[in-house]
């Protein structure tokens, strides 16, 4: 491009690996439709992953065709490693990326990218598994799609629909932020990318898109899942620890914390609590059975691995907290609230025997019930406002100093420069 041409709107990425046949009609087919459909000032960034064919010189005659286009060569494969450098090199506000066989059909691109343009959205992305998404696809391929969007969704709790959909866009002022977080080169590049911005409580605006599966399509289906199913136990991992700032980040972009409002830890707390709750009581009843077990030796017990229990659940689902940092105080100020629960429920003991003194099991567990329901108030507000006042909000601490915009990678300086000489 030329100096004069101003900075667009919109950077289109297409990753390559050996495509010398399908990159030309891809790209004039591409910037056909921008030229007719985008008012804006586009650029098309082929991105060639180390490919040992004619492709270098297909995209480099495309460039000679085209202004619009600019390549970038990498020296090393990998989508998700394109990407995140070409994404963070480049200064356009709108940033995109479509597979090279044209799988989805182009009339969505302007659906994908309008939310960004206009603020609505922070991404967006292709969804195949939407109804009113038309699909031509092998029944391999459509099964192990949706299989592997279920264990998403149970990992890691996902929320989008369709994670490896050849189809995203990207704000340039997210991307900015966010993909220095990103580790996976490859294929996960986009699960990883996704979930990281759920995490941030950023939003994810969804296209329903007509996809046909491309016959020659050189991807190893069942390998990429089982990487992808590595990715996924990495990221529970990491997302377990703590290490990524995505509180930091929501609060950053001025993000409400799903989980911060008094209503979503009532609700949280309430489930939690029903579960510690049963513990408590069935462990009470199975020790109180026990010949030589008296009923208050069986309540404080049960209570106190409930208790432990009932800390650890709060800290991590309630409160958001990750990581081991203040897990020692927040278990020991939990032993304090316990012992005020312990008070309230061995002194309604101790009034029932006063007043029934063979009193069957039956009746304990009752009347400890109710005490618990009471001690259980008590608790919330202890949690709350002393145990996890400081992190209610915020979840887990920053962490270790990530490469940001203000400090690129030795790879992210090396795009920018591509991407420069490309202009």
């Amino acid at each position: 491009m030329s100096e004069a041409t101003p900075t667009p709107v919109l950077d289109v990425v297409v990753p390559v690996h050996n495509e010398e046949h399908t990159l030309g009609p891809c790209v004039r087919r591409l910037h056909e439709h921008l030229v007719t459909t985008f008012p804006y000032p586009f650029r098309i960034t082929v991105a060639d992953n180390a490919s040992t064919d004619t492709t270098p010189l297909v995209a480099a005659a495309l460039t000679q065709e085209m202004p619009e286009v600019a390549v970038v060569r990498l020296e090393a494969k990998g989508r998700g490693r394109a990407l995140k450098q070409v994404w963070l090199a480049s200064r356009a506000p709108v940033l995109a990326y479509m597979d090279v066989d044209l799988s989805t059909d182009l009339d969505a691109l302007w659906p994908l990218i309008a939310p960004l343009m206009s603020g609505h959205s922070d991404l967006a992305i292709g969804t195949r598994l939407h109804p009113d998404s038309p699909v031509v696809r092998g029944a391999k391929r459509e099964l192990i799609s949706r299989a592997y969007n279920l264990v998403l969704h149970a990992a890691l709790g996902a929320g989008f629909s369709d994670a490896q959909c050849g189809f995203k866009a990207i704000r340039g002022d997210v991307a900015q932020v966010l993909l220095p977080l990103v580790d996976d080169p490859t294929w996960f590049f986009d699960t990883e990318l996704l979930v990281l911005a759920e995490r941030c409580g950023l939003r994810i605006h969804e296209v329903p898109v007509d996809w046909y599966d491309d016959p020659d399509s050189r991807v190893d289906v069942v390998g990429t899942a089982t990487d992808d199913l590595r990715g996924v136990w990495r990221m529970h991992r990491t997302l377990a620890s703590g290490r990524l700032p995505t509180d930091l980040i929501r609060q950053d972009m001025g993000r409400i914390p799903p989980t911060s409002g008094v209503g979503a830890h009532v609700v949280r707390f309430g489930v939690v609590g029903v579960g510690s709750t049963l513990l408590h009581l069935g462990l009470f009843a199975a020790l109180a059975s026990v010949v030589g077990v008296g009923s208050q030796t069986a309540n404080v017990t049960a209570l106190l691995l409930a208790t432990i229990a009932n800390t650890w659940a709060n800290r991590r689902w309630t409160f958001g907290i990750r990581g081991g940092e203040g897990s020692l105080r927040h278990h020991a100020q939990a032993l304090l609230v316990f012992g005020g629960t312990w008070a309230m429920t061995s002194g309604a003991l101790g009034a029932l025997h006063a007043a029934w003194p063979a009193t069957p099991v039956v009746v304990e567990t009752l009347v400890i019930g109710v005490a618990n329901v009471v001690a259980t108030v008590v608790k919330f507000v202890a949690m709350r406002s002393w145990i996890f006042a400081d992190r209610g909000v915020l979840g887990a601490p920053p962490p270790a100093e990530h490469p940001t915009a203000e400090h690129p990678t030795a790879e992210d300086e090396s795009a920018g420069r591509e991407l420069e000489a490309a202009r």
